[in-house]
């Protein structure tokens, strides 16, 4: 349904795409520890006393193995190290499962970081990574075992070590990474319940919740669905769980539901068609609620209630992944606003976001534009970023370690 004229079509732009993926590949390299990967400065040098991080190791675990399966030299080598870290300094060898840093650091058991642990090593099974599928077997039996709540169709929040004291807390952020993890799962066991469970997860978070609230995307509750609308009042910049809603979670559930619906027909042959309908209305109140709401381009952390902003600072996933969804709309219908809007975000990406001084893409900018580190320090990982290069090449199903390897071999 793409027009011959669009961006998407042109040669040229898919061969910029695929430029900018490796400088990103590239300049992420440094990022490998003995323990995992760690956070890259400014300088795209490992931050100063930084460690190994484990949601930093999934994530890079996983763009490495796709990145592997296009045949880019040094990234093969790379995933097969980040496995062997989750696998090993990063996994709770008493109770299992996984922690943000090394195991002897304690802390409590997140399922955000268990999700990209998940989608880590589906991504690494395709790519034949040793020890992946060890990975994937003890991360599913985690997932599904402590995480999975059947009776809710969602995914539990975080316990203690020993998975005693559950969270009073339902976030939609962990299951909007879920999604994508149990998409990504299904593709690569081909097992169809993975993908029933990313419906369901969307039936509640966005076909009933988000949709009865103007396809914005309220993300706090405590386990009984109780809407928290003072949560983390007083941590209105947390780089988490924020306070209020976050534009750019309305527009990458967007393109997840884009990409849910290709997975179901492709699989079964039907999807629901509120799927559609859900990811237009997330893109329209995403990009109405979070661009350009100050006066200069780019799209704002968070807003509050009533839509207005509260952060103004435009952290560099939100972009990515405004750009994605775009990039998915346009895919799905063909219209020509989601034209306008992937050529739009792209020029705000290359001219405020990537850094042609230092490297990389600058990991938040403030409400003028100018570089900041109110919300993220040091540069963006590659997650975000390098997706948002590589989407535009891939159908939207099947995920993309499943795709890479069906196209590109």
């Amino acid at each position: 349904m793409l027009p011959a004229s669009s961006w998407l079509r042109s040669a040229p732009h898919r061969r910029w795409l695929d430029l900018q993926g490796q400088r990103l590949l590239d300049f992420s390299k440094p990022a490998r520890i003995p323990d995992g990967f760690t956070a890259l400065g400014d300088d795209g040098r490992p931050m100063k006393d930084g460690g190994a991080d484990s949601i930093l190791t999934a994530r890079m675990t996983h763009v490495y193995a796709v990145a592997a399966g296009r045949g880019l030299p040094g990234c093969a080598p790379l995933a097969a190290h980040g496995v062997a870290s989750l696998l090993g300094p990063l996994r709770d060898p008493r109770h299992g499962g996984w922690f943000e840093g090394p195991a002897q650091a304690g802390g409590r058991k997140q399922a955000y970081l268990h999700a990209f642990v998940a989608l880590a090593a589906s991504s690494a099974v395709v790519q034949h990574v040793p020890g992946a599928d060890q990975l994937l077997k003890e991360a599913l039996d985690v997932w599904d075992r402590h995480f999975w709540s059947e009776d809710e169709g969602i995914f539990r929040e975080s316990f203690a070590a020993d998975w005693s004291d559950e969270e009073d807390y339902r976030g939609a952020n962990a299951n909007m990474h879920s999604v994508e993890a149990c998409m990504a799962v299904a593709d690569v066991t081909g097992n169809a319940i993975w993908r029933t469970r990313a419906l369901r997860i969307v039936e509640r978070v966005i076909h009933t919740l988000a949709r009865g609230a103007g396809y914005a995307v309220p993300e706090h509750y405590d386990r009984n669905w109780t809407l928290l609308k003072d949560f983390h009042r007083d941590r209105p910049t947390d780089d988490l769980r924020p306070y209020g809603m976050t534009p750019g979670h309305f527009v990458e559930w967007a393109h997840l539901l884009l990409k849910l619906e290709a997975a179901l027909l492709r699989e079964g042959g039907s999807a629901p068609p509120w799927l559609l309908d859900d990811a237009i209305g997330l893109f329209r109140t995403g990009m109405h609620a979070g661009w350009a709401r100050d006066g200069a381009p780019g799209l704002l952390y968070t807003v509050g209630w009533d839509l207005e902003p509260v952060v103004h600072n435009r952290p560099h996933w939100c972009q990515a992944e405004a750009m994605t969804a775009a990039a998915a709309l346009l895919k799905r219908t063909g219209h020509g606003q989601y034209e306008h809007w992937y050529r739009t975000i792209w020029d705000y990406i290359d001219l405020h976001m990537i850094d042609r001084g230092q490297g990389g893409w600058l990991q938040e900018l403030d409400r003028h534009n100018q570089p900041s580190a109110v919300v993220y320090q040091g540069k963006a990982d590659l997650y975000h970023a390098w997706q948002a290069t590589l989407t535009p090449l891939l159908p939207l199903a099947p995920s993309f370690a499943t795709a890479v390897a069906i196209m590109d071999n």
